[in-house]
């Protein structure tokens, strides 16, 4: 794949999910990808005594696999035609980002606050969120909201830009691959502290330079949405690493410096009260006029992000 074609799919994926988002009623990888690793786990675990060996094996087996797989596929469309394998590596990285349902869905959150539905807003909440939401007011919701955008830009968005960029569309299902397994089995919990550690390492690996290259890229959108680039930069560098992940602070920080809102800080998960420094701890708490704005600031970056993605493989192509 040239440098100007690796270009013109990701281009072409971005519009199609812009335009069409995620179609509920057609077939997704990611929801072949949760099958396969469900159906996979228990065999994995009795065939391999040692959980964190069998862990291993089993992120190995199903990433490397992704790629592989995807590889075939796109080489095979190739032999039959040329544009075949164009088109299908479009249609593949179109399922691998995300900005167009990011931002139906907390733009439903926002529109159920605005509408006096609290209920309906944390029903809504719930599904992108891992914390209690039973009692979350408008502030809670509108924080966890703009969380959501913010983090799930550099996991559903940049990175995978950044692997189509680099690999094309198998390193995308790769990525996306490495993603649903860290969602499925990276917990620190007695079941999965071993068996999901790999898994885990290897999501934080994957979105590292990511999540430290989306911090030009939003306080540049800042800079054009909502005229704060320099304090999003400046949050995001003195801030970004308050966060237990070595990852997911970076662009929460910068969201909350270009929207000047403070994020994160204590939540309720499992009915325990868990203590969470605040980034942007200098602002105030966001409430529902910062959902919309933090979607199109999520939207400009995303678009930033693409152009990017689309020079480097002609750079090194």
């Amino acid at each position: 794949m040239t440098g100007i074609s690796a270009a013109w799919i990701i281009a072409a994926a971005l519009a199609l999910d812009l335009l069409m988002g995620d179609p509920s009623r057609l077939p997704h990888p990611v929801r072949l990808m949760g099958a396969a690793a469900a159906r996979l786990e228990k065999p994995f675990r009795a065939f391999l005594p040692n959980q964190f060996t069998a862990g291993l094996a089993f992120a190995a087996v199903l990433v490397s696999g992704t790629y592989v797989i995807t590889l075939a596929g796109v080489l095979l469309a190739r032999l039959a035609h040329p544009a075949a394998g164009t088109v299908l590596e479009i249609l593949l990285v179109y399922t691998c980002i995300c900005p167009r349902c990011l931002y139906d869905e907390a733009g439903k959150v926002h529109q159920a606050i605005a509408a006096g539905r609290l209920d309906q807003a944390r029903v809504l909440i719930a599904m992108l969120v891992s914390r209690d939401t039973a009692n979350m007011d408008e502030s809670a919701i509108s924080r966890a909201a703009i969380e959501t955008v913010a983090e799930n830009f550099v996991d559903g968005v940049l990175s995978p830009l950044f692997f189509a960029a680099i690999l094309g569309a198998p390193g995308a299902m790769a990525f996306k691959m490495i993603s649903t397994l860290d969602s499925m089995v990276g917990y620190r919990t007695e079941k999965y502290e071993q068996f999901g550690k790999v898994a885990a390492r290897l999501d934080d690996a994957a979105n590292w330079i990511p999540a430290r290259l989306c911090v030009p890229i939003i306080s540049l959108a800042a800079a054009l949405v909502c005229k704060t680039g320099r304090r999003a930069f400046k949050t995001s560098v003195s801030e970004g690493g308050n966060h237990k992940s070595p990852n997911a602070g970076r662009p929460e920080a910068a969201f909350a410096g270009a929207l000047g809102v403070r994020l994160i800080g204590p939540g309720i998960y499992h009915g325990r009260l868990v203590e969470k420094p605040w980034i942007g701890a200098d602002f105030s708490l966001p409430g529902p006029g910062h959902i919309l704005p933090a979607c199109r600031l999520m939207i400009a970056a995303t678009l930033i992000a693409a152009a990017l993605m689309m020079v480097f493989p002609m750079i090194i192509g």
